[in-house]
């Protein structure tokens, strides 16, 4: 049988209708792709800020059932050198994870620093963590960060410029590392000293 005018008329407007479906879901997945993009780019600044430096990465093994079980061992200081730096210890099979691990997990253990107008810390503070002692004094402008071993690495991260550091027992780095971090938790403003203390600045002067 032919078919008659009014079936080709249907026809070409189904044909007419459809190509509309694809262009609407074109422009929802060109939508999708920019929100991806705004993420993505949202999540790289916040990446950018932060500066990985690598103290350590040592070989390390476990003795197992079958024999020693072969590893690495990195430990990474994370800062953005405005307040805020954490140190973190990673082990895989490889270098590159063992540092990939060693950063996600000093990002999760970060200490907010306070800083002084002159980039120095508001007062002297003491650490210790194991056998490792540290000490951390404010100092003058100009004077510079004069530490040495991880404690540097962790007291530069933290955008600290003026410090007086040292290293009193252990040599280990990452106990040194983590001393300087508790020394750096202990640290308080006036402010929030005269605060706590429900006294005003002068009286904690005086």
């Amino acid at each position: 049988m032919t078919d008659t005018p009014t079936t080709k008329e249907n026809q070409s407007k189904t044909d007419n209708i459809t190509p509309s479906i694809p262009n609407e879901q074109r422009k929802g997945n060109r939508n999708n792709d920019r929100k991806r993009n705004r993420r993505g780019d949202s999540k790289s600044e916040r990446d950018s800020e932060w500066q990985e430096r690598v103290v350590q990465i040592r070989r390390v093994s476990k003795t197992v059932k079958g024999g020693k079980k072969m590893s690495f061992r990195a430990i990474i200081v994370v800062g953005n050198e405005k307040g805020q730096v954490g140190v973190g210890v990673g082990k895989a099979g490889d270098v590159i994870g063992a540092v990939r691990k060693g950063v996600s997990d000093g990002k999760k253990n970060l200490v907010r620093v306070p800083l002084t107008p002159n980039n120095s810390i508001p007062t002297l503070s003491k650490g210790r963590d194991g056998a490792a002692n540290v000490l951390i004094r404010p100092a003058a402008p100009g004077t510079g960060v004069i530490a040495g071993g991880s404690i540097r690495t962790v007291l530069e991260l933290a955008g600290i410029k003026n410090v007086l550091a040292k290293r009193l027992g252990s040599k280990t780095p990452l106990n040194n590392a983590r001393a300087a971090m508790v020394a750096l938790s202990q640290l308080r403003t006036h402010k929030s000293t005269s605060r706590e203390r429900g006294i005003s600045l002068e009286q904690l002067y005086s």
